[in-house]
């Protein structure tokens, strides 16, 4: 989808769908015993376990995502830590889109728990946008959960509705219209605003910018002077009512698989091993469905101590295979700890291990030298993926992955769920 426009529009009929405390959410629709109570959504639920989700019941007692989960325990000691469940996640998402679609056939996924309903051409068919949204938020009680509740904002473009959409939670509805915009851009600070951390906040008040309202009301020229980048006028742009920039699915440009470990699995080397493998088949599964190659490998590994082991490199034939990867990677582990002489990188102090592919190119694209031809892998990986995608995930599986030792557990976060609308329902981003 590509709803990007340059052109005035000045009336609200973007609405930004942003469902509330979604994870912990779905855990208390589906168990009744949770609901009222502060829940805490976890990857593990060992006292070092960290809460990816807190309920809005544990949000208000200053329960925070990213806690630690002893923690938040000491912080609200009656919280109900709750291990994640990926799949029920996708299906509550999947219900959610189906809703949406009900009204409008522009709807754009933005992750797993927002989406964007642009209802510019639908006017005339609803003519008050608050009513719709009234509507959006009954259809989601009665047909995806009486449990789940969502804030909605409203707003000429997809940036302000999403603004508008953290301004009232939980179940908020919030507009935001020329009439309206400066009072709320007065109440707010630069961090406030959707996209802007501390380091572009930083850049903008050395230019001289310093609340949302000199954002607003700086010149398209001098934002594009400050923030070095045609990103300054996209700013003006949108808090101006001059256009749409936010409306278009992105191409990848990076993909990233990353794992939290848990203290038994740090006790076992193997283990450490089948989780770095599987991060790399699932950026395997994702090249082959977007039908990408990867000619740059990363891979990190972080440590309780706060040390980082980083290595990154560019390949001379583009990969795609994960047990390539994966071999690729740990060969030059290996090379590390000789050339340095240190203990293996894997090992009982590992927090977190991540790999990731980025400089893409089109799998029909891809050239092989004179001396090795892997058209019949890449067969291979196609077609073990429809098969798969045809009758549910594992149906089938490389040898390489029968391993006698406890599965690695599923994860699921916040970010692009592309994957999930372009492919299958059941699929993980």
């Amino acid at each position: 989808m590509n709803a990007n426009r340059l052109r005035t529009h000045t009336e609200p009929t973007v609405l930004f769908v942003d469902m509330n405390s979604f994870f912990a959410s779905c855990e208390q629709q589906d168990n009744h015993w949770l609901r009222g109570r502060p829940v805490a959504v976890c990857v593990y639920t060992g006292r070092q376990g960290c809460v990816i989700a807190p309920s809005i019941e544990a949000k208000g007692r200053g329960v925070k995502t990213g806690m630690r989960l002893d923690e938040a325990m000491q912080l609200c000691p009656d919280l109900v830590p709750v291990e994640t469940h990926p799949s029920r996640y996708r299906d509550y998402h999947v219900k959610l889109i189906n809703v949406l679609k009900r009204f409008a056939d522009e709807v754009l996924p933005k992750s797993i728990d927002e989406a964007i309903v642009d209802l510019t051409r639908y006017q005339l068919a609803y003519p008050s946008m608050t009513d719709v949204a009234r509507r959006i938020k009954q259809a989601i009680r009665t047909d995806v959960g009486d449990y789940l509740r969502c804030s909605i904002g409203i707003a000429p473009n997809a940036f302000l509705a999403k603004l508008a959409s953290t301004l009232q939670k939980p179940d908020g509805l919030t507009i935001i219209s020329p009439a309206n915009i400066d009072d709320v851009l007065a109440k707010l600070t630069l961090t406030d605003l959707p996209g802007i951390a501390h380091g572009m906040s930083a850049r903008l008040e050395a230019g001289g910018i310093n609340t949302p309202l000199e954002l607003r009301y700086a010149s398209p020229d001098r934002l594009k002077l400050v923030c070095k980048s045609i990103v300054g006028w996209h700013w003006h742009l949108r808090l101006n009512f001059g256009g749409e920039v936010d409306m278009a699915t992105q191409a990848y440009k990076q993909m990233q698989a990353i794992r939290s470990v848990s203290g038994a699995q740090r006790q076992s080397v193997e283990t450490l091993h089948t989780i770095l493998r599987t991060l790399c088949l699932t950026l395997e599964r994702r090249m082959v469905r977007q039908q990408l190659f990867c000619q740059r490998l990363q891979g990190w590994v972080r440590y309780w101590n706060g040390k980082r082991y980083e290595d990154e490199l560019t390949v001379s034939i583009p990969m795609q295979d994960g047990i390539d990867l994966y071999t690729t990677l740990c060969s030059r582990m290996d090379n590390y700890q000789q050339a340095h002489r240190c203990t293996p990188l894997l090992n009982a102090d590992v927090r977190q291990i991540g790999v990731g592919v980025t400089d893409f190119m089109p799998a029909d694209m891809v050239q092989y030298d004179l001396f090795e031809d892997n058209t019949r892998k890449d067969k291979f990986r196609q077609t073990l993926y429809a098969i798969n995608d045809r009758f549910g995930p594992n149906t089938l599986v490389r040898a390489t992955q029968i391993r006698p030792e406890t599965p690695v557990k599923e994860l699921i976060g916040f970010g692009s769920i592309k994957d999930l609308h372009d492919i299958t329902d059941w699929e993980a981003v």
